[in-house]
């Protein structure tokens, strides 16, 4: 029964087995398994750099060998003898013994290659037409077929003008003729003077060679390596029937244009997940890629599977056993504890706990214990109190009984108020009739000193209107006296202006004298040149009309002169006549704005005593309506007072009921008391 209460699902110790076991759990199971993914990615990339490094190697070893064949490829390009004995073939009406020993040495020049190295098939010269008789081959190499497809590839050949092409791996060679899978060089070797000379390098590579070059390379238990073209044909495989054949795991577009080794993972035909590296070749347009199956390196991280999951059931039997551990630390005192408050509830006050620890539990049941002490001593107090609260009501129900003896008395005095009351409101009625009157006369002198107050407000608008206009007339008059001064000194610089222009016409007027004297004796020299002269007589006429222009000219402009220096000193006469009047003026206008200026400041000291008139006034008028208010406030006291006196009496009677009713009241509540004190002796408390 104990481990059944202990195992209740909705108890806290539960909660906290819940939460601890499935927190270990996680932790446990999300540490094994986070650990066996990265040991997984940890060996893969591993494996891919290893097998990069491997797929590097084998890649610079066909590049080579392929660097091999285009070097030779190029000597034999430019090698003369071979290239004088293509022409000699081609050479029409060549003997036949010369054509033959050319034909022989070319042969013996491709047996010779061919003997050389063991990888290749055979050594080709085609001509272009692709014949037979114009073609040659190293010796044990099989003639040459047309078809579509040898045309396609002898185009492709002749449309890199000069430079190598490679073919991938064909089953039966270039020319389908062979019974083993070759790989095939071509070259044009170009001969720009006797273009019937140009023949067709093909150097035909077995197959095999590759897989010689590759043997050594291994990826995986049950990897392969394999050779793809751009377009992801097969150029090697380990399994000859998949040559010319597209490879069922593809290099991506963006992974081919990548120029440097790499690694990826994809799945093959079968679904199984595949480990790629692969190295793009330098000489010819291929791929080297090799591919494993990820279970053969990825096995021995399968072992942290089983060592996850050991560690997983250890995890459950600790957490089990903590969660068992916290089930008896928390579950059970908690459970204890809850038995003992629904045994507080139904009124049993004498329990307690006996927790020793002191953690929070324990401080729990210490407090539990100080609870239900505190409570117990509450419950004791209350049946003191109930005790008092008899002896209360009966004191209570005594003194309702003198409450309504003193009624009685309080309404014999509350109706000699009343007359009182009455005779004092007579009184009240009078003062206010003649606090009203005395308003009446207070409110009519309020009223004169408000006209006089606005009349002289009136005036003291007039006079600052006509202050401001004799200070704006003295402005002006200042502004014409400035202007005054101003024409006088412009009037002294035109007589200076005029006196310049009389000096300036004077050298003039010498000038046109001058003139005139000087076109005089032109025209005297000229009438002594005769008719050579009288060019100079109409020059010396026109001089002189001129000269006499100039004096009449400046004859008017001196006159002129003259009138305006006469008249600019009459306007200088005139205006020193004017400037004593001026300042006339002036002084008189200033007088005239003191005087308003006074008027003004008379006028503000009388409205200042009319306003302190008024003041006076009002500050009487409050007091009478303050008065007026008071006895008012004096008769509606009284009229109060005598209602009030007149209620007090009518609940005095009341109160003698209230009192016989207050009686009863204390009667029920000695009874309530006596029921209080039966309840409270529901609670069982410990009074030792």
């Amino acid at each position: 029964m104990k481990f059944r209460g202990l195992i209740r699902m909705n108890s806290v110790g539960m909660k906290l087995f819940v939460i601890l076991f499935a927190t270990v759990v996680a932790l446990s199971g999300g540490l094994g398994f986070s650990s066996y993914s990265m040991s997984k990615e940890i060996i893969r990339e591993q494996v891919a750099s290893a097998s990069s490094q491997a797929i590097e190697q084998a890649a610079d070893k066909l590049d080579f060998m392929f660097a091999e064949y285009e070097s030779l490829s190029r000597q034999l390009a430019v090698d003369q003898a071979l290239k004088s004995d293509l022409e000699t073939v081609n050479k029409p009406g060549i003997g036949t013994v010369e054509k033959v020993q050319a034909e022989d040495r070319i042969r013996k020049k491709l047996d010779a290659l061919k003997g050389s190295d063991e990888r290749l098939q055979g050594v080709r010269l085609v001509a272009k037409s692709v014949q037979e008789a114009e073609s040659y081959k190293s010796s044990g190499v099989s003639g040459i077929r047309t078809d579509a497809n040898v045309e396609s590839r002898v185009k492709t050949i002749l449309e890199a003008d000069g430079r190598p092409v490679w073919f991938p791996a064909l089953k039966k060679g270039f020319f389908d003729a062979y019974t083993e899978p070759t790989v095939t060089m071509g070259r044009l070797l170009r001969n720009m003077k006797h273009p019937e000379a140009e023949y067709f390098l093909l150097f035909e590579i077995r197959e095999k060679s590759f897989g010689d070059i590759l043997s050594n390379l291994k990826i995986g238990k049950s990897g392969e390596v394999r050779v793809l073209t751009a377009d992801n044909k097969i150029v090697h495989a380990v399994n000859g029937d998949l040559l010319e054949s597209v490879s069922t795991i593809k290099l991506a577009q963006k992974l081919q244009e990548s120029s440097g080794s790499s690694s990826f993972r994809t799945k093959d035909e079968h679904g199984v997940k595949q480990l790629v590296v692969y190295k793009p070749l330098k000489t010819a347009d291929w791929r080297i890629m090799g591919f494993a199956p990820e279970s053969d390196f990825l096995s021995a991280a399968d072992k942290l599977i089983y060592v996850t999951l050991y560690v997983l059931g250890c995890a459950v039997i600790v957490a089990v056993l903590i969660g068992y551990i916290l089930l008896r630390m928390v579950g059970r005192p908690l459970d204890k504890l809850c038995r003992l408050m629904e045994e507080g509830e139904r009124g049993n006050l004498s329990v307690r706990t006996h927790f020793k620890g002191r953690d929070e539990i324990g401080r729990l049941g210490h407090s539990f214990n100080s609870m239900l002490e505190q409570i117990s001593k509450l419950v004791e107090r209350t049946n003191g109190s109930t005790q008092e609260l008899l002896v209360t009501a009966e004191q209570l129900t005594r003194t309702s009984k003198d409450t309504s003896s003193a009624a009685g008395e309080m309404a014999g005095a509350a109706g000699e108020i009343a007359q009182g009351a009455a005779s004092l409101a007579d009184e009240a009625e009078n003062g206010t009739m003649l606090v009203e009157e005395v308003g009446k006369r207070v409110s009519q002198v309020n009223a004169s000193n408000t006209s006089m107050n606005e009349s002289a407000a009136r005036i003291i608008a007039v006079s600052q209107t006509g202050q401001q206009y004799m200070e704006q007339l003295v402005e002006k008059t200042e502004a014409v006296s400035r202007l005054t001064g101003l024409i006088e000194e412009n009037s002294g610089k035109l007589t200076k202006s005029t006196d310049s222009i009389k000096s300036i016409l004077a050298p003039m007027v010498d000038i046109t004298k001058q003139t005139n004297i000087l076109s005089l004796n032109a025209s005297i020299e000229a009438s002594r040149a005769g008719e050579a002269g009288k060019g100079f007589i109409v020059i010396a006429e026109e001089i002189r009309r001129l000269a006499t222009q100039s004096g009449h000219s400046i004859e008017t402009v001196s006159a002129v002169t003259e009138e305006i220096q006469e008249t600019i000193g009459n306007t200088v006469e005139v205006l020193l006549s004017i400037s004593p009047m001026f300042a006339a003026q002036l002084n008189s206008v200033k007088e005239a704005a003191s005087i308003f200026k006074n008027v003004k400041q008379e006028m503000e000291k009388f409205v200042l005593h009319i306003h302190q008139s008024s003041a006076s006034v009002e500050e009487l008028n409050h007091s009478q309506s303050v008065m007026r208010d008071f006895l008012t406030s004096i008769s509606s006291v009284v009229e109060q007072t005598n209602a009030s006196t007149q209620e007090v009496a009518s609940m005095a009677a009341d109160q003698h009921q209230v009192s016989e009713e207050l009686v009863q009241l204390s009667n029920r509540l000695e009874e309530l008391a006596a029921s209080l004190k039966e309840s409270l002796g529901a609670f069982q408390v410990d009074l030792a």
